[in-house]
């Protein structure tokens, strides 16, 4: 068994929920040697989140940011967390939401996702700027 680290830079991106299951892969070709394994991702961030669900019909992305807007909203009036703006105590707790990590099953040199899944960045900031995660690759190694 091997353990492999490396460190990955997400573009900076606009408010709302991307797929970025691409984005990692490009920056962890490490990944083509793991037979089996797991793959650790944390976000250094406490203004955005990390999730897996639905690759295929951007509509889902839409949705899911519509109603974590309209659960959260910004500038909600009992917030005092205000230095940062209005949308920072929102994306703080979307993020508390959502989560900063995630754990995929490697098989084969892939992930091991269902058909239809893939990682999602959801970014709650109105300019979050680039975002970091940290890859932790643990698995046997061809």
């Amino acid at each position: 068994m091997e353990i492999l680290q490396a460190r990955i830079r997400l573009q900076a991106k606009p408010r709302g929920v991307h797929l970025v299951t691409e984005e990692i892969l490009s920056q962890l070709p490490q990944i083509q040697r793991c037979e089996k394994g797991l793959l650790h991702l944390f976000l250094q961030h406490t203004s955005a989140g990390l999730a897996i669900n639905e690759n295929a019909d951007p509509d889902v992305r839409y949705d899911t940011e519509t109603f974590i807007d309209d659960l959260i909203p910004d500038g909600y009036p009992k917030f005092s967390h205000l230095l940062e703006g209005r949308d920072d105590m929102p994306a703080h707790l979307k993020s508390m939401l959502f989560g900063c990590q995630l754990t995929i099953p490697v098989t084969h040199g892939r992930f091991a996702l269902g058909t239809w899944q893939g990682i999602y960045l959801i970014e709650a900031r109105n300019r979050g700027g680039a975002r970091h995660l940290v890859a932790t690759l643990q698995g046997d190694m061809v």
